[in-house]
């Protein structure tokens, strides 16, 4: 495991920047941490460096459960499962999305249970005041290899 150290909103802003970037075709990203962590922000950092267009706006899928953002490098696949606690994923097609073409950020991913792809990039953010975050960040998988092209830093 890796910690990064996000101390403020500009530092979180190029770590989700630099994971846009890096995001390959397929890439699943799951992301941990409780209510208010940044789990949203950082998805819209990613985002911006995939270069989704300003004018679509990313915000939580909390209600609707997916959101998919087109017209960056690849397309964006942003997942809130909070509220399927107990629902029967199989119904909801969203193997569709976990083995795409695009980016899969899914938040609130123990969710998943069985459907968990292997292959990913598992982000836990911790609140450490109220505005400093840190990730500690788990590879999976392919992403065990691919974690060191990221050359992420610890803090």
């Amino acid at each position: 495991m890796i910690r990064v150290s996000l101390p403020s909103l500009a530092q979180t802003m190029a770590f989700g920047l630099k994971l846009g970037r890096l995001a390959e075709p397929g890439d699943i990203i799951s992301m941990g941490g409780g209510l208010g962590a940044g789990k949203t922000t950082l998805t819209k950092f990613i985002g911006q460096g995939l270069g989704v267009p300003d004018h679509n706006y990313i915000t939580s899928p909390t209600f609707s459960i997916i959101h998919e953002y087109l017209g960056g490098r690849i397309p964006l696949y942003h997942m809130d499962l909070y509220r399927l606690q107990g629902a029967d994923l199989d119904e909801l097609g969203l193997e569709d999305y976990l083995y795409g073409k695009g980016l899969c950020i899914v938040e609130w991913p123990d969710r998943l249970n069985d459907m968990m792809p292997e292959d990913r990039l598992h982000v836990e953010l911790e609140i450490n005041s109220e505005t400093s975050r840190s990730a500690h960040l788990t590879a999976y998988g392919n992403f065990k290899d691919r974690l060191k092209m990221f050359d992420i830093q610890a803090g």
